[in-house]
């Protein structure tokens, strides 16, 4: 099983997994769980939707 572990700021955010020709996302960092067991077509398909889904004021914000 091929991992790559996806960082974002220099810190580790979760791992990819390549499954059925596509690589899921699972999270092990709070600030991205929305995003854990999607998959991606690419790591940049991955890290683009990470920077996107954190440049995006949380609803937890106050």
């Amino acid at each position: 099983m091929q991992r790559h572990v996806i960082e974002h700021a220099g810190l580790p955010v979760g791992i990819a997994i390549a499954e059925d020709n596509k690589l899921r996302f699972i999270a092990v960092k709070f600030h991205v769980i929305d995003l854990d067991n999607r998959r991606y077509a690419s790591l940049h398909h991955l890290t683009a939707d990470i920077r996107s889904h954190l440049a995006t004021p949380s609803a937890f914000a106050a």
